[in-house]
């Protein structure tokens, strides 16, 4: 971690000409910039976004209060597709883990690697569905994304690359659809406009007219979708 003043945040690089300032899911201030890295130029954007990093991180702060933190017992409800699903752990289950019935089902067998199970089930149902919607939503805004990729993206839901790569966190299928729709288009905007700009932000406007509803459904309630 480097940092200025009293801000400590990650330098990460960007194949963009611009740079840009992020706070991630866990509340840390990443910068992302061009290389060769001008470090004046990178704290005068610090300087610049001071009060807004200061907001942020409070209002991370605040909302991250409700974090979840789940235990791999009968009872303990885990989420996909924004609906809360129960635990029920059995003996002699010939499938690690299943969602039937409105209920997780998982062999009591796997129990020692459950965390890596449920990722397992959140990732192979990212492969299924993200890609379809994708293609959608991509047909839709007249855009082509050039490979869509299931990755474990740490503190982002998404991102997209200077190349068109789309990249979605498997936690992306524990979402609402409509938010999962939502960052979708999201990073599918940023085929053509690279930065949060107006531009950018009415291009999600004209395919998801509701866009704000999804937007602060992550913000107040993302924290709390975790292993």
């Amino acid at each position: 971690m480097l940092a200025y003043k009293d801000i400590q945040y990650a330098l990460k690089k960007s194949d963009r000409k611009t740079t840009s300032i992020f706070i991630e899911r866990d509340g840390t201030v990443s910068v992302i910039a061009p290389e060769p890295y001008d470090m004046e130029k990178v704290e005068r954007v610090l300087e610049a976004k001071r009060s807004w990093i200061y907001r942020h991180i409070a209002e991370w702060d605040d909302l991250n209060r409700t974090r979840v933190v789940r235990e791999f017992v009968s009872g303990e409800g885990f989420p996909y597709l924004g609906s809360s699903y129960r635990l029920k752990i059995e003996e002699n289950k010939r499938h690690d883990l299943r969602l039937k019935s409105g209920v997780f089902v998982m062999s009591s067998s796997v129990l020692p690697d459950a965390r890596t199970a449920f990722v397992e089930f959140y990732r192979s149902k990212a492969k299924e569905r993200i890609p379809k919607r994708v293609c959608q939503y991509a047909k839709q805004m007249g855009l082509t994304p050039t490979e869509v990729r299931i990755h474990d993206l740490k503190n982002r839901w998404a991102s997209c690359s200077p190349g068109g790569a789309l990249n979605f966190h498997w936690r992306c299928m524990m979402a609402p659809l409509t938010a999962l729709d939502y960052i979708i288009v999201h990073e599918l905007a940023h085929i053509e406009q690279p930065n949060h700009t107006a531009k950018f932000w009415d291009l999600i406007e004209k395919v998801l007219p509701e866009y704000q509803q999804p937007k602060g459904w992550l913000r107040l309630h993302g924290a709390g979708l975790g292993l």
